[in-house]
């Protein structure tokens, strides 16, 4: 189960390696915070550092999530996972996402997940964003075999233009380890020849307080900057070695609850890092 709080950072790397048709890697040291949806008010409680919905060092605000007009995320949420087949409002919605600093943010995904009365994981909304200020929510109910210990693993079709530099038709293959003491988020990218490319993050969980929050600050300043610089950098790196750039198709709906069909069957996962449904998540080594 997620840390029992209003807030939690979860401090560790984020790594993206394309395979195919050039290879390019790289890892960067960054920080997510979980927000209770429930609990969001008791946020200012735990340092005068963090506020919600309100200017601070660190802050998360509503208008940066769900309907993005400031309403409140707990029911856009409970409609998504309604629309998506759950037949029980979720007891618990944790929402894992980068926080602003000093009022800026750009969070290219968001992972809200949802769970019941028992404490079981029982829906999950990838909340996915680009650099063109377009946004799209693939909301996944957890399906019978999907959840083990694991971890979570479920596969989308790509419905939404991420990146100049990649296809749209793309299958996502998403394996999760819940919040717990720890999280990690891996994301393998298919198309019609196969895995292209693998992202993963993995934090582990840091109480919120003002001397563990100016940590977060000095091991990664200006952190909005280095997320929205690294993207920039990387794609030039990409464009350089001669990955040619896509056209950007009309965006589709904010989000959607049913898939299409797969380029690539949804049970084949012999790509490096899923070939074994047992294996435990290990950790991205940090790059220093």
């Amino acid at each position: 189960m997620p840390p029992d709080a209003p807030l939690t950072v979860y401090s560790g790397l984020v790594m993206h390696q394309r395979m195919r048709p050039k290879a390019h890697r790289f890892s960067y040291r960054v920080y997510s915070v979980l927000m209770d949806l429930d609990r969001q008010e008791e946020i200012t409680a735990l340092s005068p550092l963090v506020s919600h919905n309100k200017w601070n060092l660190f802050s998360v605000h509503g208008k940066d999530h769900g309907a993005a007009d400031g309403s409140p995320l707990r029911p856009w949420a409970d409609k998504l996972f309604e629309e998506a087949g759950l037949n029980d409002r979720p007891a618990k919605i944790y929402l894992l996402c980068y926080p602003r600093i000093l009022g800026a943010v750009f969070n290219p995904l968001s992972v809200y997940y949802g769970y019941d009365a028992d404490g079981q994981l029982t829906g999950v909304i990838y909340e996915v964003r680009n650099t063109f200020g377009e946004r799209h929510s693939y909301v996944a109910k957890v399906e019978p075999g999907q959840l083990r210990a694991s971890g979570l693993r479920q596969s989308r079709h790509k419905q939404f233009f991420v990146s100049p530099l990649m296809d749209m038709a793309m299958r996502y293959d998403f394996n999760l380890k819940p919040p717990g003491e720890a999280t990690t988020i891996r994301i393998l990218e298919h198309d019609a020849e196969g895995p292209i490319l693998a992202a993963t993050f993995h934090g582990m969980a840091v109480e919120v307080s003002s001397a563990s929050l100016i940590s977060q600050a000095m091991r990664v300043p200006f952190q909005t900057l280095k997320v929205v610089g690294a993207i920039h950098y990387e794609a030039l790196r990409l464009w350089l070695k001669g990955i040619k750039l896509r056209d950007r198709p009309p965006a589709p709906p904010r989000h959607s609850v049913r898939d299409r069909q797969f380029l690539v069957p949804a049970g084949d996962l012999a790509a490096p890092g899923l070939a074994d449904q047992d294996k435990p998540l290990a950790p991205v080594q940090d790059p220093r």
